[in-house]
């Protein structure tokens, strides 16, 4: 039997990674072990660490990071925590694979510990850009330190070649979230509003704004430019989710909650719970932001995506998906054209280029064949350029 384990610290990469977390807990092949940090075991972010319990997934090792500050200082001495935590977690819990999903810097902690400690990692979703996000950095940093990848799209397959990883470990699979989207048992209009706001029941936009984190100072700034772009709209309803545990992440937070107070058509929501999440995003008008799932879960749902500023740049999209610059004319532009009649029924067209087959299942086969045959740590870095054995024969010369 082999031990995976899973480190998960935000609401939205449970939800991503809870088919893959609920197949090796009920596998006979496997041992699960599951630890939990960032704001996961935070109150400010809704202490989702519940959600995870109230799914029956057994929680192996909490590792707390106290994340009492969004400033680069306070970010690095809760990373430090972390490192710390998983130190002990691993010393005790002899993994044989190590899951990763994603690009965030608690991703990035359990990486380098699990590259200390010599347990392979697999990881999920490299080879993808986000050009406004330090995300992009680390994202890469992860991909080095992997043994194997599953991407979501055949481009961003490639691009791990690019970047040197041997093609015979990398797995095209397509995104969890699709498959989340068309799996999962969906809540009613009429539950939505009874379990979290009767302003579900009129025409609603979704809103989920995060820091620029390659950018300083800017996260107030431009999110107010997109609430005085939703502030003349008042014929929708905006459902609101909070920013993630970033650098200016609280900034955006308490706009959000000075705009709920006082606006009627608006309201917030730390955690809605994956079910609760892609439900309202079922219903939703449009979704608009800059999070991810406006780029891979949304387009499932043929509703437009007002994708706004740098913070997604370089991703694969849907044709549902309008990209624009943060200025409130560029917002207004192209949620207008998002809202419009012909717009809404071209989406209806659209492809999701996220869209895989058996995601989970996929990965799952793909881990347990990998270990079984054994997994080398000495990974060898594929070139890709003509000049590289000519480099070589001369000894370095150029």
């Amino acid at each position: 039997m082999y031990k995976i384990g899973i480190v998960t610290g935000t609401r939205a990469e449970y939800g991503l990674l809870k088919p893959l977390i609920e197949k090796i807990h009920t596998s006979n092949e496997f041992e699960l072990c599951l630890i939990v940090t960032g704001a996961h075991l935070e109150e400010r972010f809704g202490s989702t660490c519940q959600e995870i319990i109230e799914d029956g997934n057994p929680i192996s090792f909490k590792v707390p990071m106290e994340l009492n500050s969004d400033k680069p200082r306070g970010i690095c001495k809760s990373m430090g925590r972390e490192l710390e935590g998983l130190a002990d977690a691993f010393e005790h819990a002899s993994l044989d694979l190590l899951l990763l999903l994603g690009d965030r810097y608690e991703t990035l902690i359990a990486a380098i510990a699990a590259m200390m400690f010599q347990i392979p990692i697999a990881h999920l979703y490299g080879g993808e850009i986000t050009e406004g996000a330090m995300d992009d950095a680390i994202r890469h940093s992860i991909s080095k330190m992997s043994a194997i990848h599953f991407t979501s799209t055949d481009i961003y397959a490639k691009r791990l070649q690019q970047m040197g990883e041997p093609p015979e470990r990398i797995f095209c699979v397509g995104a969890l979230g699709v498959e989340n989207v068309k799996k999962i048992h969906y809540l009613t209009r009429d539950d939505l509003c009874a379990d979290f706001s009767p302003l579900f029941g009129n025409p609603y936009i979704m809103v989920t704004y995060h820091p620029v984190t390659l950018e300083k100072n800017t996260a107030k700034q431009q999110f107010r430019q997109l609430l005085q772009v939703i502030s003349r709209k008042k014929n929708y309803n905006y459902i609101f989710t909070y920013a993630n545990a970033d650098a200016e992440g609280d900034a955006i937070n308490s706009m959000i909650d000075c705009y709920v107070r006082e606006h009627e058509n608006a309201c917030a929501f730390r955690s809605m719970g994956q079910r609760g999440y892609l439900s309202a995003l079922k219903f939703a008008r449009c979704v608009m932001g800059n999070s991810s799932s406006g780029i891979v879960e949304a387009p499932s749902f043929h509703i437009p995506t007002v994708n706004i500023g740098d913070r997604q740049k370089g991703r694969v999209c849907s044709k549902t998906v309008i990209s624009c610059g943060n200025s409130e004319e560029e917002i207004t532009e192209a949620l207008t054209y998002a809202l419009s009649d012909g717009f809404s029924v071209q989406c209806n067209k659209y492809d999701n280029p996220y869209e895989g087959k058996d995601t989970s299942k996929n990965v799952i086969d793909t881990v347990k064949e990998m270990l079984s045959q054994g997994i080398d740590s000495k990974k060898k870095f594929i070139d890709k350029f003509d000049m590289i054995e000519e480099i070589y024969q001369t000894g370095g010369a150029v």
